[in-house]
């Protein structure tokens, strides 16, 4: 039968009388642990709901707010240590690029494949190492921050050296503070050299400065670029409503000239480099105070102040309370949340436990009614259905056919989480066309697909050729994805598949139950 049989209107169509939130209609234990999973990871997977009932809500929370004592399962450490480029330096991967420039110019025909080959890999193995996280950690709530907390500081991998180093800033800024300090989390980001080259903070220098030439390792100064400076007020702390002037900017902008990129000078395995002769070094007049000449220090108290601001704490703790809670977030949760972030110096972990304790939280009216981003969608598709997947390449580019291609969004706010940023028709097609290819057991399609991809390029590392990735051949005699099975479906997701479906269900042919559950409206929403 074709897969567009079960069209989106069809589907749609079907459960026109659900409304989100339809299927917790009571404030019902069993209700509140579907809720709280769906919340809190990435999909229900099997077994998650018979485990949080028998353990109870707030222990699974305290579980995840302690990811570091949750292990990793051992053939997903494995995997991970056989991905070469997590084990790059910033200082490595950016002396990769530059090799790669310098071929593509000595000769084009030839440098070209090596250029292509080289971002392939990188690709991959980023897209790997996140998926197979995002999949299989059992430390669900540190991969939705991680989703948070990426689109929040957003870097897009498709602009120059960034696409060298994204797999690094995810491994080193974002994934390590996830849980932490936000104060951590703002400073590793705005050293990281995808963000200084993101933003084009790197060429930044006071507009006096004759320094023209290129420094070794480092980049040609341009004058005062106000890129970051903006955007860490805008975007990362205060936000768009923020107690700041257009004259902060330029003012925080002379604050942080001098913080660049240098591959040769920068300490360790970093490639920040603090270039004092690029800094202004003129008294700035920021945020109603006066900054005198510190060098680096400026930046740091910058980005003190911009942490301890209750502007900040308003603005995380809305992003963080639309994110967990509602689109609309209930503004008293909000202002609560914020009074825990100023009182707690930012502890992101105490926010959150302060947020999921809250009535807001657990209020039977926001259960469902959160819209999955193409991210949650397609993950949640995988872990409800509880089976090895083969490479990750075709979730990757499903992702890009739903319009949210990974690390692919060009703008520095990154991915919306709302409904209105996914829903429309257009969107609806592509998931249903993926719930029935992925339910129907043809995705993917070809019989050499295997679970988990060997790198496609050249990386120069050395990796203990015992750690490289296991192929784990998960396909039938057809080199087929076995077809989802709809009764285990139905058990794995309980009580978040409404009785309005459970009758739709009953009314359909058995093969294609499990395409209607995952391309329904219950499914798309959490």
């Amino acid at each position: 039968m074709s897969k567009h049989f079960l069209s989106w209107g069809w589907i749609w169509a079907v459960c026109n009388a659900l409304t989100p939130g339809s299927a917790m209609a009571q404030p019902s234990s069993p209700a509140l642990v579907v809720h709280v999973v769906n919340r809190l990871s990435l999909g229900i997977a099997p077994g998650d709901v018979q485990r949080v009932t028998q353990m109870g809500v707030d222990r699974y929370i305290a579980e995840q707010l302690a990811p570091e004592q949750l292990p990793l399962p051992s053939g997903l450490v494995r995997q991970l240590e056989g991905l070469g480029t997590l084990k790059l330096s910033q200082k490595e991967l950016i002396q990769q690029f530059h090799e790669t420039q310098k071929e593509v110019r000595s000769n084009q025909a030839k440098g070209m494949p090596v250029q292509r080959e080289f971002f392939q890999t990188l690709a991959a193995e980023s897209g790997q190492a996140r998926l197979m996280r995002s999949l299989h950690s059992p430390r669900q709530l540190e991969e939705v921050m991680v989703d948070f907390w990426f689109n929040h500081f957003n870097v897009f991998q498709g602009k120059g050296m960034t696409r060298a180093l994204v797999v690094n800033y995810e491994q080193e800024a974002i994934r390590p503070h996830a849980m932490g300090r936000f104060r951590d989390l703002l400073g590793a980001t705005a050293h990281h050299p995808a963000m200084l080259f993101y933003l084009d903070n790197w060429l930044s220098a006071a507009p006096h400065t004759e320094l023209r030439k290129k420094a070794p390792g480092g980049a040609k100064a341009k004058g005062l670029n106000e890129n970051y400076a903006r955007e860490v007020m805008e975007l990362h702390t205060l936000g768009v409503d923020g107690a700041y002037t257009q004259a902060d900017v330029t003012q925080l902008a002379r604050m942080l000239t001098g913080w660049t990129i240098n591959d040769q000078r920068g300490a360790g395995r970093s490639a920040f480099y603090f270039d004092a002769a690029r800094h202004d070094r003129g008294t700035k007049q920021w945020l109603g105070h006066s900054v005198s000449h510190q060098g680096q220090a400026e930046g740091e108290h910058a980005l003190d102040v911009l942490a301890a601001s209750p502007d900040t704490a308003r603005h995380i703790s809305f992003k963080l309370a639309q994110y967990f809670v509602a689109d609309v977030p209930p503004p008293a949760l909000v202002a609560r949340l914020s009074q825990r972030f100023q009182a707690t110096q930012g502890d992101i972990r105490a926010v959150l436990q302060t947020l999921f304790d809250s009535a807001e939280f657990r209020d039977p009216k926001v259960y469902g009614v959160k819209f999955k981003s193409p991210y949650r969608y397609v993950l949640s598709v995988v872990r409800a259905a509880g089976e090895p997947v083969g490479p990750v390449r075709p979730l990757l580019n499903a992702l890009t056919q739903m319009g949210m291609p990974l690390y692919g969004c060009l703008t520095p706010d990154g991915y919306k989480n709302t409904q209105d940023a996914w829903l429309n028709p257009d969107a609806m097609t592509s998931r249903v066309d993926f719930a029935v290819s992925f339910a129907s057991g043809q995705f993917p399609k070809g019989p050499s697909e295997v679970a988990f991809e060997e790198p496609v390029g050249k990386i120069k590392v050395n990796p203990d050729p015992q750690l490289q990735p296991q192929a784990v051949p998960v396909l039938n005699s057809k080199g087929r994805m076995k077809p989802v099975d709809g009764v285990r479906l139905q058990q794995t997701l309980g009580g978040s598949v409404s009785p309005r479906l459970k009758e739709a269900l009953q009314a359909t042919d058995a093969s294609l139950r499990s395409a209607l559950v995952l391309g329904s409206p219950d499914f798309m929403h959490y």
